[in-house]
């Protein structure tokens, strides 16, 4: 009999930004992402008061979620994500990730997505200590580094934070499953060193895989294959 031999699992998951995508044909889009095997799509929720910007809604996700089963992590940039968790965690979102500098009840947060049945996440920007994570660390699954300043295009990558991932990397010696998870800057060369350094989640977007040049499926699979050499 023939031996079947296991896939092999990677060492890394991409997300795919869904704001970069082409929103007007989000069923084609997300089939794409399907066909490129894709490992998560970031979805961005954004008030305009957090970050300088809007972002994603409620219905959108809903849609999402009846489109496909790949799972969605949810990244609310918003100043009051107590009342943002219950509605995002109703329409499906598998991981709520919140900001550490939006809260200063961050304990009660994680224990508020927990309950809602999303699994929770804590995203911090490029200027704030890890320290934050000290109390929480036990209770959630993902930490969201950024790379950039969130919610601002055109936002180069900023070069200290790689030496960040190789300290969050060391503080969460105790917690090998935990998602590191880098948002902003990934590309094919910033992309390698950040798994180096010890994430193992890259969110991808018009830089990576939604080029205006080339089909978004084929792309995911070039940029999977250049990150595992």
């Amino acid at each position: 009999m023939k031996k079947i031999s296991k896939k092999k699992k990677s060492k890394f998951a991409l997300a795919a930004s869904l704001i970069c995508a082409d929103i007007s044909d989000l069923k084609g889009e997300i089939t794409k992402l399907e066909r490129g095997g894709i490992d998560y799509i970031h979805f961005d929720v954004m008030d305009n008061q957090f970050v300088p910007r809007f972002g994603l809604y409620p219905e959108m996700l809903k849609a999402v979620k009846r489109l496909t089963n790949i799972p969605v992590d949810v990244h609310l940039m918003v100043d009051d994500p107590e009342k943002a968790i219950p509605v995002f965690a109703e329409a499906g979102a598998d991981y709520i990730v919140i900001h550490a500098e939006a809260t200063s009840h961050l304990d009660h947060l994680v224990k508020m997505i927990r309950k809602s049945g999303s699994k929770p996440g804590i995203a911090l920007n490029p200027s704030t200590s890890l320290s934050v994570l000290d109390y929480v660390l036990g209770d959630i699954d993902l930490v969201m580094l950024m790379a950039i300043n969130p919610g601002i295009l055109g936002h180069k990558l900023i070069p200290g934070m790689m030496q960040k991932i190789s300290e969050l990397k060391t503080k969460l010696k105790k917690y090998p499953d935990m998602l590191i998870e880098i948002d902003g800057g990934v590309s094919f060369e910033s992309g390698r060193e950040m798994l180096k350094r010890g994430a193992n989640m890259l969110v991808c977007g018009t830089s990576a895989i939604f080029k205006p040049e080339g089909d978004v499926d084929v792309k995911i699979k070039e940029f999977k294959k250049l990150l595992s050499r």
